[in-house]
């Protein structure tokens, strides 16, 4: 008799996102003559530069022709682009990153839910709280989460490492050493919720952390491209000795607005091991073996990003981000609301009025204002009271949004 993997039914309710999107819907559906702006979920709205469209029409071209046909490329993406991305990405910082470390794949989301693949089933698990809902679902799935509990909103085999207003919302390093240390360690920085960034100084405490405990950082860069402080790093590798213990992941979704093409890459330094055994050649291993990979003509519309025309033309979309992200902080700093992220960062993270619950002010929001935006308790139960805004809407309806929350009722 065939079984199924009941990790799946201790997973509470639907994915954050999906509920989000359902709620906007009934709304709509219910409300047709509303006019509702999303600043919810991070998708992009501006449309790719210039030099991808022209990248994607040569790769056409090449693909409609039999003497430049491609097949199956390698799974772990051309070299073209690999290469780019080890010289523009990280040499430029002084961080020397080998094209075979580099892995190219179809999203960030993907990857950082797929990573457990490579690791054993006893592996202590720790998270950020507010955290990415991915790295909490993806190992509920594997069977490492243990059970949830709704009356915390915790599930008893994570370790939960608290980023509150009190320290930033940048967590601070646990105090467990030992056999109670993690093994696994996610950190997203710039953090997507609360767009929050780590300094050098921050960092180095991780990565001290995790060489002490032999533990492996999971390190989310999605959203490097934000950081405009020049003493912010870009990179977990800007840190000493932290190839030896960290594993990074990037997207072109966010910078290059490849929500739609999907791209992105993840990083394994070949030195980084876990007894003994490279975690390079096991996720080699992993993704050749389940993965067909990143489709030829999205890789060359990649590699059109390091050009110098991509470069200039994907900091256009990216500064454009910026500039609503900042609209959107500055418009709620006037309506008198405590306020976090949305400088090196294209998200807001705000703490909700008159002691509202999470989706009590997102029930504000869209009913009063007509505004998505995503409950802070679906990140964890230390984002109960907050509330993410995303920079990623148009300019128009960022500053639309902005006009109705000064005139809201909570004012």
């Amino acid at each position: 008799m065939a079984r199924i993997n009941e990790n799946y039914l201790k997973l509470p309710g639907s994915y954050l996102f999906s509920e989000v999107g359902k709620r906007r819907r009934i709304y709509v559906e219910t409300h047709p003559e509303a006019e509702v702006i999303s600043l919810g979920i991070g998708d992009v709205t501006l449309p790719l530069t210039q030099s991808a469209i022209e990248a994607l029409h040569k790769g056409v071209d090449e693909m409609g022709r039999a003497e430049t046909f491609r097949g199956y490329g390698p799974e772990q993406g051309y070299a073209f682009l690999r290469e780019a991305i080890a010289s523009v990405d990280y040499a430029i910082r002084d961080v020397q990153i080998a094209p075979d470390e580099i892995f190219i794949s179809d999203g960030s989301k993907s990857d950082t839910g797929n990573i457990g693949d490579i690791f054993g089933i006893d592996n202590k698990v720790a998270v950020c709280d507010p955290v990415y809902p991915v790295y909490v679902d993806t190992n509920a799935m594997a069977g490492r989460a243990g059970d949830y509990d709704p009356a915390t909103g915790k599930w008893d085999g994570l370790i939960y490492v608290p980023g509150t207003a009190d320290n930033g919302f940048v967590p601070d390093v646990p105090d467990l050493t030992g056999d109670d240390a993690p093994d696994l360690i996610y950190l997203c920085f710039p953090n997507n919720p609360t767009g929050t960034v780590a300094t050098k100084k921050q960092l180095k405490s991780w990565v001290d952390y995790a060489l002490e405990n032999d533990a492996v950082i999971l390190f989310d860069a999605a959203y490097e491209a934000y950081i405009t402080d020049p003493e912010i790093p870009h990179s977990i590798y800007e840190i000493p000795d932290a190839k030896r213990c960290a594993i990074e992941f990037r997207s072109f979704s966010k910078n290059a607005g490849f929500t739609g093409l999907r791209c992105s890459y993840t990083v394994i330094p070949k030195e980084l091991k876990v007894g003994g055994v490279s975690l390079n050649a096991l996720w080699n291993r992993r993704h050749s073996t389940k993965f067909n990979g990143t489709p030829y003509i999205v890789q060359l519309c990649a590699a059109s990003v390091y050009t110098p025309e991509g470069q200039s033309q994907t900091k256009g979309l990216v500064d454009h981000y910026l500039e609503n992200a900042g609209i959107i902080r500055r418009g709620l700093v006037g309506a008198g609301y405590s306020v976090w992220g949305g400088v090196d960062s294209p998200y807001v993270w705000l703490k909700t009025k008159d002691g509202m619950t999470s989706w009590e002010f997102f029930d504000y929001f869209l009913n009063e204002l007509n505004i998505v935006g995503t409950p802070g308790s679906g990140f964890g139960p230390s984002g109960e009271g907050y509330f993410r805004l995303t920079g990623f809407g148009s300019r128009e309806n960022t500053l639309k949004a902005v006009e109705r929350i000064r005139k809201g009722s909570l004012l």
